[in-house]
């Protein structure tokens, strides 16, 4: 699915391609349901759409944006608990950015024709997804793997929390 990227100083892509979908931890198991394609394009329209389940069980989304970086979004009540899987990403993509800005965190100082050169790096809450069953050790290892395209290091998450099959059948919705 093909989102536009909002415009800013930030982004130099004309489109952002992905998938966003929403991970709701209930009684019987988990359940996903797939977000609306702005999720890709604000952490705060991310968040938004993740409140708006009002889910009696845990909620947390999986973004994957344009198969580059992933973010977990994980509302509380004190706001958006979140994990960015590179953030060099920042320096080109305004969702990136948005994350850094919610972690309190400058964007890399870096040239954009430099960004292949420089080795990614995760910033935000590695035990996110720890009351779950994913250990923040194992999550470090996920988002480490650099060789991984972040659909693939989602689908890594997806089957050590026991929904992997979940996470196909809505891929599978989407075409992906």
């Amino acid at each position: 699915m093909a989102v536009m990227a909002k415009p800013g100083a930030q982004s130099e892509y004309d489109e952002v391609e992905g998938f966003a979908v929403a991970v709701i931890r209930e009684e019987t198991g988990w359940k996903l349901t797939t977000l609306k394609p702005s999720a890709l394009d604000s952490l705060d329209d991310a968040e938004l759409q993740l409140r708006e389940l009002r889910a009696t069980g845990a909620v947390f989304g999986l973004l994957d944006v344009d198969d580059e970086f992933f973010l977990i979004v994980r509302p509380a009540p004190t706001g958006a608990h979140v994990l960015l899987s590179d953030a060099t990403a920042a320096v080109d993509y305004d969702i990136a950015a948005d994350a850094l800005d919610a972690l309190h965190i400058d964007i890399p100082d870096i040239d954009p024709d430099e960004l292949d050169d420089v080795d990614p790096w995760e910033e935000g809450d590695l035990s996110i997804l720890t009351d779950l069953g994913l250990p923040d050790a194992v999550l470090s290892i996920i988002v480490g793997d650099t060789d991984l395209y972040a659909d693939e290091q989602i689908g890594m998450i997806a089957a050590r929390l026991g929904f992997a099959d979940e996470l196909a059948a809505e891929l599978d919705k989407l075409g992906r």
